[in-house]
């Protein structure tokens, strides 16, 4: 068992390498993907993605003599699109000295919707391809990630893989065990579970233009008015997950695991307000459980989140606090509840309705 503060990048979910290989082969003969990378200043992700992004050979045959494919397109290739806000963001810096089929984008500054949700839609507008892999910056991608997703997606459609955030300080490392019951079982149950909704994870979803619902045009338009981008997604898209999940590092700071909290806590307001009144009901159940009969109720919740744990190979300590969690869920979601604005990413938001949203200053 690892300790409460230890960081896994990888869980026992993941495929093995012959696993991946096939699913290489195997995307190697489906279409070029765009993917779409948030951030502001180059990270270790951004190497880690443009490694694995293939080039025209992979999609029209072997190259002759002269490096160039046979036969097909010559320009189709994967790409990334590493998008940030201003010119003056660090990321930007790198234009000129860019690794092949990356390139940078600038999406300008969000005007009623989040940073995140306009770099996507400004990614969205200026990708080569038809097939779009979102992807964030703070997590690790290993070697055969946008290969295996690729085929996933060639076999089943769109496809997400679910996160696994974890904590880096005390409050966060406590809400552990919430995030994966309430985060990672949920988006693992999309497509998966009979009845239950599409969930999609900006993280690691992979999809076409034309599986989207309603069209390219209606989901920038839905992004460019709200906050949340993988939330305005499933809404958009029906996609299942897969099951392989990724580690996240989460938090730093209490003042930001709060933020956090309070920002998930939002988007399911809005995107699922039943699944948001089912959570509040189970959450103050809970909690009167472990109060009036302590020793029963503990057990009970500290089993159930060790079995969410066991599912998906999460191998940490943090299982223990999820009685502690449970007692304090009501008064912090109280607190969410009556928040009216939050800060993400340097910005702070006052997220009205789902379509309302105001950007001000820190």
């Amino acid at each position: 068992m690892f300790s409460a503060g230890e960081r896994s990048d990888v869980t026992a979910s993941e495929p093995d390498s012959a696993a991946a290989r096939s699913a290489h082969s195997a995307a190697t003969r489906s279409a070029p993907i765009s993917v779409l990378l948030p951030t502001v200043r180059w990270t270790d992700a951004c190497d880690e993605v443009a490694d694995q992004l293939r080039g025209p050979e992979a999609f029209d045959g072997d190259a002759g003599s002269d490096g160039d494919p046979v036969d097909g397109n010559v320009d189709a290739a994967d790409e990334l699109l590493v998008v940030c806000d201003s010119p003056d963001d660090p990321v930007a810096d790198r234009r000129g000295d860019l690794p092949p089929r990356v390139r940078i984008v600038i999406a300008g500054e969000p005007a009623g919707c989040s940073g995140k949700a306009n770099a996507i839609a400004a990614g969205t507008e200026a990708a080569a391809n038809d097939r779009f892999l979102w992807t964030d910056d703070d997590f690790h991608h290993p070697p055969d990630w946008l290969a295996t997703l690729d085929a996933d997606c060639e076999r089943r459609g769109p496809t997400t893989e679910a996160p696994v955030f974890v904590g880096r300080d005390p409050l966060a490392r406590l809400f552990e065990p919430a995030y994966v019951i309430g985060g990672t079982l949920a988006v693992a149950a999309s497509g998966a579970v009979p009845g239950a909704p599409a969930i999609a994870w900006g993280g690691a979803v992979v999809f076409d233009r034309g599986d989207l619902r309603d069209g390219e045009v209606a989901l920038l338009r839905d992004l460019r008015r709200t906050v949340s981008d993988d939330g305005t997604l499933s809404d958009h898209l029906d996609v299942r997950a897969v099951d392989r999940t990724r580690r996240v590092p989460a938090g730093g700071s209490l003042r930001g695991s709060l933020e956090r909290f309070v920002r998930f806590l939002t988007i399911t307001r809005y995107h699922a307000p039943a699944a948001t009144a089912f959570n509040v009901l189970l959450g103050v159940a809970l909690a009167t459980l472990c109060l009036l009969a302590p020793v029963g109720g503990v057990a009970l919740v500290t089993a159930f989140a060790g079995l969410a744990y066991a599912r998906f190979g999460v191998r940490r300590a943090t299982f223990l606090l999820a009685a502690p969690g449970a007692l304090i869920a009501p008064p912090l979601m109280a607190y969410a509840l009556a928040r009216r604005t939050f800060v993400w990413g340097g910005r702070r938001y006052r997220w009205r309705s789902m379509f309302d949203v105001a950007v001000e200053p820190v």
